[in-house]
């Protein structure tokens, strides 16, 4: 009630203050508009401090749309709630999304340092929406990310990676299969795949990077590295254009054998 009977009184000084202004600087409609949007930025951070549960969809929506809204003048509002720990960790991630939104490209350099911040969700948001921007200038960060602490943060670099075809990078996806932290299962029933080698292999066919054709046909005929070998096919039918043959498990070894001692004799 005092929030709505301070909108009001605001809107109208501002209106009768337009209404006694010189005729020059008359425009009451865009005033009443200066000062509802100024009025909804200052209403945004105690929105952002809340807790929305999965029954406040509508609220969680309304809060996304009147930032945009408030356009460039909840970009201090946005900056403050990434860096304060006192938002939740959701608000922190939306944050980093709308600053992107609103910004574009001019908010980079602030997201690139954001891949750097100690919180790994403001990490993982931060690389999102550079991937979301389609920000190949700072494609670095994505390669430097794929050796992050945390898991999910080294995915998502990959993702980044994988999703802007950034061949230049492939060496750096190779070398995760020698990050033994990217072999970790996780636990029996767990929706999503959290073998992190399984993706890096089919990144590497899909950026066609031929320095893995050796390793990889050697791998494809060793059993210890049978969890692996479907990704393994895929990746090398990507790098050499050839399909794996619909057969038994022996013949489709004996096929690549075959095309290994082709390359071989290149």
């Amino acid at each position: 009630m005092r929030t709505a009977f301070l909108a009001v009184f605001l809107i109208s000084m501002a209106i009768a203050s337009v209404t006694h202004a010189s005729p020059k600087h008359t425009d009451a409609s865009k005033v009443v508009a200066d000062v509802a949007k100024e009025l909804r930025v200052d209403g945004l951070k105690p929105r952002f401090l809340r807790e929305y549960s999965s029954k406040e969809a509508s609220a969680w929506k309304s809060l996304r749309h009147d930032t945009l809204r408030a356009g460039g003048k909840s970009v201090p509002v946005l900056l403050e709630v990434m860096k304060s720990d006192s938002y939740p960790d959701k608000s922190r991630w939306l944050a980093t999304f709308l600053l992107g939104q609103i910004m574009g490209k001019k908010a980079s350099s602030l997201l690139v340092k954001f891949t750097q911040h100690p919180h790994w969700v403001l990490r993982m948001a931060s690389l999102k929406t550079l991937l979301a921007l389609k920000d190949k200038e700072n494609a670095k960060i994505f390669a430097k990310s794929l050796r992050d602490k945390s898991f999910l943060v080294r995915r998502q670099a990959l993702e980044n990676i994988s999703h802007m075809g950034l061949r230049e990078y492939a060496p750096h996806v190779w070398a995760m299969l020698y990050d033994k932290r990217n072999y970790y299962e996780g636990k029996p029933g767990d929706k999503e795949g959290t073998n992190l080698v399984k993706k890096a292999v089919r990144v590497v066919g899909e950026l066609k990077f031929e320095k893995a054709l050796k390793p990889l046909f050697s791998m494809l005929q060793k059993d210890k590295y049978q969890d692996i070998h479907t990704d393994i096919r895929y990746a090398l039918e990507k790098i050499t254009g050839k399909v794996t043959p619909d057969a038994s498990a022996d013949i489709q070894k004996r096929f690549w054998k075959q095309t290994a001692l082709s390359y071989q004799s290149i």
